[in-house]
């Protein structure tokens, strides 16, 4: 029993892990790609162009995600970025850290 426990326990740590794994998923569920692309200016700058000015950023992803939940302007143009509210703290850091992935 303890042994079924266990297997019971990891699957579900391995579940809520995987589901904050940064992804092109994870943009695609929260239409991040109706203003950003990988590598071509739409609305917003491309993921490569985030990821190339964060490059030495160490704190970058919680930076990202927080501009994610709070939305923001100016930092990339005249074309504000409105707040994201319905994502969660947890997928704005795995959304960040997909951005900051895209070479």
């Amino acid at each position: 029993m303890q042994k079924f426990v266990s297997l019971i326990l990891k699957f579900t740590m391995l579940y809520i892990a995987g589901s904050a794994v940064a992804s092109p998923e994870m943009v695609r569920k929260y239409n991040c790609t109706a203003c950003h692309s990988e590598d071509k200016k739409k609305y917003g700058p491309p993921y490569q162009q985030i990821a190339l000015r964060y490059a030495d950023d160490a704190a970058a992803a919680e930076k990202l995600a927080k501009k994610i939940k709070s939305g923001g302007a100016g930092a990339w143009g005249n074309t504000p970025m409105p707040p994201q509210t319905r994502v969660t703290d947890e997928d704005a850091l795995a959304i960040a850290q997909y951005i900051l992935s895209v070479k």
